[in-house]
């Protein structure tokens, strides 16, 4: 594994931000460097259980590239992910004297990532920042594509902007910190990527499962490379998820609801997971997969540390819940199906029918009584 690579990601043909992969953080003032990030006021954005791991680095890393650089922590947690926090780092930002000039870095997972993208959407209008992504879900998935947004009232990112990073700095070293349920949760996201676009992919993250569940840092590497060109495609083909951009919400519809229904008590991944089996249960239902595609969908999540089932869910609220998702249009859902791995359709006319059957393939029987 070479210590550092990157992959350049496109809009409207031309070259918009590079990820950049290394083992350390030992890239990162060469690659501010080249953002020309010298004379600008740098604020670093992380969380109360990032911040004691990986701030201080970061901080000593930054201040090759300059002085004028801060640490603004917010609590962790996607409870905080809240319009409430960000008017808090609104008020640090001018306090402090911040201008269109600086420079926001978020470090930390998904919640880090879609808060600081959204600051530095708004904030005068819009300032640069940069992805520095602590979680295999940010390096997986979130911190590409430029979506950031915050919850409202309990859903999910329902207010938000486009705005893509100057630059995504994946340290695979970072994840070995990771606990294995946060580690299993973004794994979600990888399998999703294979799942949606590419067998090949698909049948090598099964290949290497040992590896990937031992953290074998060349073959993480590997993987968020190829699970990152996967999504860059899709980004740079539909920006603004008009169309083909819809098909990374795989898993996500009934994913949203049920993680809303529980309160967020389960991970993201887990709740991607199991929309991803009550989605190509739907899919088998319709004929689109046989019953052996369905079944090593389903278990595939298994050994990855993922549920396929759970208890205490909701199925009529869950339903109604998909009605209120961001995609729905006219409170009908959007769902996206597989009629094959490697090949994923947006449905407009999936049935509560469907919904119900789908759900109860995942929800533990004496819960449906």
């Amino acid at each position: 594994m070479s210590d550092m690579s990157r992959l350049t990601v496109h809009r409207d043909g031309q070259p918009c931000y590079d990820i950049i992969y290394a083992a350390g953080f030992s890239g990162l003032p060469g690659a501010l460097s080249a953002l020309g990030s010298g004379s600008r006021r740098i604020c670093i954005v992380t969380d109360t259980v990032v911040g004691p791991l990986y701030a201080g680095e970061v901080l000593r890393a930054v201040r090759e590239v300059s002085p004028q650089v801060q640490v603004y922590t917010i609590p962790a947690g996607e409870e905080n992910k809240t319009l409430d926090e960000i008017r808090g780092l609104y008020r640090f930002l001018v306090t402090e004297l911040y201008d269109r000039s600086s420079l926001l870095i978020a470090l930390g997972g998904g919640v880090i990532g879609d808060m600081t993208g959204y600051a530095a959407a708004t904030f005068l209008r819009g300032i640069d920042f940069v992805q520095i992504p602590t979680t295999l879900l940010a390096q997986a998935d979130s911190s590409i594509g430029g979506k950031t947004g915050v919850d409202f009232d309990g859903f999910k990112n329902m207010v938000g902007a486009f705005k893509m990073p100057a630059l995504v700095y994946e340290n695979v070293s970072v994840l070995k910190t990771l606990d294995a349920r946060q580690f299993a949760s973004g794994f979600a996201e990888v399998m999703k990527h294979g799942l949606i676009k590419d067998q090949a992919y698909y049948e090598w993250l099964l290949a290497h499962m040992e590896e990937i569940r031992s953290r074998v840092p060349g073959v993480l590497q590997d993987m968020l490379r190829r699970s990152n060109e996967i999504k860059k495609d899709v980004v740079e083909n539909d920006p603004y998820e008009k169309g083909e951009r819809m098909l990374l919400n795989y898993g996500h519809t009934l994913g949203h609801a049920i993680e809303k229904e529980q309160n967020f008590t389960l991970t993201h991944g887990e709740c991607v997971a199991l929309g991803c089996v009550a989605a190509a249960h739907i899919a088998k239902a319709r004929g689109w997969l046989d019953s052996d595609e369905y079944y090593e969908i389903r278990d595939m999540f298994v050994p990855f540390g993922l549920p396929i089932t759970v208890s205490g869910v909701d199925a009529e609220r869950v339903i109604t819940l998909t009605k209120s998702d961001k995609k729905a249009k006219g409170g009908i859902p959007r769902f996206v199906l597989l009629k094959a791995v490697g090949e994923a359709v947006v449905a407009e006319d999936v049935t509560e029918e469907e919904m119900r059957a789908a759900l109860g393939e995942i929800i533990w029987k004496e819960d449906m009584e």
